[in-house]
């Protein structure tokens, strides 16, 4: 297969929906004999609610700036899929995903059941790992924990963020149950580290470590007077994680002076991005996401009202974001999602008048190009949020010309 038509094909296996276990993991871990190669590899483990993808990005630099070679597995993808699979900073090539794919589909077209979309995807990324000098490996969870594919891989240090609700069909109701899936990552002999976690989360963990006879770290804070290169009060502790975690499968290349100066360089597209003057792009897309998105905006923009434009997916409880979100509104755009699973205009609006915020003015665009232009002709500075698909296409069209960015 070449590129496209790997790429076709991967995207075909999403007929077969999200499978929680470790069975076919396993299996293809087995196989491709990949449990041999990853040895002597270090293996940094993500898992949480909010905050992975930029514990992992903090990681990631920081280890990159040392000089270790590092594989970075991350999802979902903004623009490319390639961007889910990366050594130091490196996009996997078309090449290697078509070979690795090629590889895969052979080995797994007769399985009943097939492997997932993300249990293919994860294997490809190990591949490619392991096919190069990569010395520490960081594996962001798809989601849950205990059988999310990323769990099948023995990691030498567990990471967990925040905990809040989300995935509440797959996850669990309460925090207790969505803390008790995040801590199944925990693993005899391997440490865990923690962020400022809810009370009942804190107390599901600790109690997973003890029984398991793990060290429970919580992360140090880092000093007052460093800077963070990802906007909000919130990256303090992502970074502070992140620290914690690389402290622990390297140090002989990290000093504190480099440490530091990582932190202040780290990027991570999506994540309250500020482009130009008056574009800022955030993934937000759950309660607790909200909370720091507005927690961050009253830092970055103090008293700033500005023109929302939101699209979301089913099942993610908006009515509570737009409550959290309505003291920073002036005005809102609605704009459909590219997914089948998006909402629809009047279901969005719904929610909104459900928290009071009937006085906004409201309209629609069919097209997210659309409600960028509609957004750029007023006075406010904007936010794209909501959804990650969303921001994803925001990206694409920046960097495609399609939407020109004001800079003055």
């Amino acid at each position: 297969m070449n590129y496209q038509e790997s790429i076709d094909w991967l995207y075909g296996t999403q007929t077969f929906g999200i499978k929680l276990g470790l069975d076919n993991v396993n299996r293809l871990v087995s196989e491709l004999g990949l449990a041999e190669q990853l040895n002597g590899r270090k293996v940094i483990h993500v898992a949480g609610t909010n905050g992975k993808g930029s514990v992992c990005a903090f990681s990631d630099k920081i280890l990159r700036d040392a000089g270790v070679k590092t594989g970075l597995f991350t999802s979902p993808h903004l623009i490319t899929f390639r961007e889910r699979i990366q050594i130091s900073g490196e996009m996997i090539s078309e090449e290697a995903v078509a070979s690795g794919l090629t590889r895969i589909r052979d080995l797994v077209a007769e399985w009943d059941p097939h492997p997932t979309f993300f249990e293919i995807t994860l294997i490809l990324a190990l591949l490619h790992f392991c096919a190069d000098s990569t010395e520490v490996i960081i594996l962001e969870t798809g989601m849950g924990g205990k059988l999310d594919a990323t769990n099948a891989i023995q990691a030498d240090v567990s990471v967990i963020t925040s905990i809040a609700l989300d995935h509440q069909q797959w996850l669990g109701e309460t925090i207790r149950e969505i803390a008790a899936e995040k801590a199944g990552i925990l693993k005899p002999n391997v440490p865990v580290i923690v962020a400022d976690i809810h009370p009942d989360a804190r107390d599901v963990i600790g109690r997973k470590a003890l029984t398991l006879g793990i060290p429970y770290i919580e992360a140090h804070p880092l000093p007052d007077d460093w800077k963070m290169g990802l906007p909000g009060p919130h990256q303090k502790e992502n970074a502070t994680l992140a620290v914690e975690a690389v402290c622990r499968v390297e140090d002989e290349r990290l000093t504190r002076e480099g440490i530091q100066e990582s932190l202040a360089k780290t990027t991570w597209r999506g994540r309250f991005q500020i482009i130009g003057d008056r574009l800022v792009l955030d993934g937000a897309h759950n309660p607790h996401a909200a909370e720091v998105l507005a927690k961050t905006w009253a830092t970055e923009f103090p008293g700033e009202k500005t023109t929302l434009i939101f699209g979301a997916a089913e099942g993610k409880d908006i009515t509570a974001e737009f409550r959290i979100l309505l003291p920073m509104i002036g005005s809102i755009i609605f704009v459909p999602i590219k997914s089948e699973r998006r909402l629809s205009t009047d279901v969005m609006k719904a929610a909104l008048e459900a928290v009071g915020g009937t006085d906004i003015r409201t309209s629609e665009a069919p097209s997210l190009a659309e409600a960028l232009e509609m957004a750029k002709a007023g006075d406010k500075r904007t936010l794209v949020t909501g959804s990650l698909f969303l921001v994803g296409e925001a990206l694409s069209l920046i960097e495609k010309g399609d939407f020109e960015v004001s800079l003055q």
